[in-house]
């Protein structure tokens, strides 16, 4: 089945707004979220330009110079790291000596470890628990913090609690009573958990904010600014963010003394992934084009946006049913369910992952080949988000999105 892809110049009268239907597009019962924003088509459209050849950061330290004990030296070596990332390089010795810092990093640029390793070697040996506080905006990305902190802390002595919604508080009240040094969440759920008396944040020595941008976006700021309220003044904070806005810079202003800034974030502009439509009559033609598209092989590890949970999962359904194994990731997916299904993506024993924008915030998935979007995005900003996800670190990506048929 052939699809056609096209390019626009100038103006078209054209609704690209998607129209309901079994596989998404309109938000089902009634419910009422914000309006979409139209986007002309030819926003969705760009030659991708070669990168020009960028100089190569030749980091000033190997993690062997970093003053991290013999432990921490080997579980980073096991990891097979040696040269740090750029963001890495620049941050650790200022937290190290610990400065507070304002690191401007995009989302896979290595800023897990750049604030992970420090810490972890300061707590090592230090029996105030808990003392290490770490938000972030989503479960997933939490989960990932963990997920890193665990293999970073081998053999250390050193405990984490991971405190996330859509989990069994049971099991997380169990992990708080065993004192643990690190607290990695969620704001939701770390401000549920303290108005119970179950977290408490009078002997924390460090804070770390992880793509408050994000966090700031899906409205967590009461939150973060009652959980900051009830930690001491006296402690270091590291804070992360791709952006620097008017609201984050007042965040800044209140929770930070005299800090480091490192900017290592890089053009959000995408303009090194080439960017097609492909037009369709209809929601059921959308769904046969895709899959005709999925058969083929340069399709090698796909990321597919649709606007809604119920669209999402039927689209992912589909695509299983028509040969083409794949998974879905949405808010009605349980902690458990969305680790998995994130882990056979990244794993590569799956190469479609269908989601909703909400629920693949803050995912770091290296080398997906394409992005499709099923259904347009909100508005043009969540669509450089979403695209953002290919062509990273000097690989090339395709992002194509799909509207109604150009009359």
């Amino acid at each position: 089945m052939a699809f056609q892809q096209r390019r626009f110049g100038g103006s078209n009268n054209s609704n690209s707004r998607s129209r309901g239907g079994s596989f998404g597009g309109g938000r089902r019962g009634g419910s009422k979220g914000p309006a979409k924003k139209y986007i002309h088509p030819s926003k969705f459209i760009n030659k991708a330009i070669a990168k020009a050849e960028e100089v190569v950061y030749v980091p000033t330290h190997k993690f062997t110079d970093f003053p991290f004990g013999n432990q921490l030296q080997h579980n980073i070596a096991k990891k097979g790291y040696e040269n740090p990332s750029i963001v890495q390089d620049q941050a650790i010795p200022y937290v190290i000596e610990g400065k507070d810092v304002i690191g401007l990093a995009n989302t896979g640029t290595g800023k897990t470890a750049a604030f992970l390793l420090p810490i972890i070697e300061r707590q090592t040996g230090i029996s105030l628990t808990p003392s290490v506080l770490i938000i972030a905006p989503t479960r997933e990305l939490a989960q990932q913090i963990d997920e890193e902190f665990r293999a970073f802390s081998q053999g250390l002595n050193l405990y984490s609690a991971l405190i996330v919604g859509g989990v069994s508080v049971d099991r997380q009240i169990r992990d708080l009573k065993r004192r643990p040094h690190f607290i990695i969440g969620t704001p939701g759920r770390l401000k549920d958990l303290m108005n119970r008396r179950l977290i408490r944040l009078e002997n924390m020595t460090t804070l770390v904010l992880d793509e408050a941008d994000r966090m700031l976006d899906m409205g967590f700021l009461p939150d973060i600014r009652a959980i900051v309220g009830e930690m001491p003044v006296d402690r270091q904070t590291l804070f992360f963010s791709a952006t620097i806005t008017p609201e984050i810079q007042a965040l800044v202003s209140s929770f930070l003394k005299d800090p480091v800034t490192i900017s290592v974030r890089t053009s959000e502009t995408n303009e090194h992934i080439e960017q097609s439509v492909i037009e369709a009559r209809d929601k059921m033609h959308k769904v046969e084009l895709l899959t005709d598209m999925l058969r083929g092989d340069d399709y090698e590890k796909v990321l597919v946006f649709g606007e809604t949970k119920f669209g999402v999962q039927r689209l992912s359904d589909h695509l299983d049913n028509s040969g083409i194994p794949s998974v879905a990731i949405h808010g009605n997916k349980n902690q458990s369910q969305r680790q998995r299904a994130l882990k056979q993506f990244k794993d590569n024993r799956v190469r479609v992952m269908v989601a909703t924008d909400v629920a693949a915030r803050g995912l770091d998935i290296p080398n997906v080949s394409h992005v499709i979007n099923f259904d347009t995005p909100q508005n043009y900003e969540d669509y450089i988000h979403r695209i953002g996800r290919t062509g990273r670190a000097g690989a090339s990506g395709k992002a194509q999105t799909f509207i109604d048929i150009q009359r």
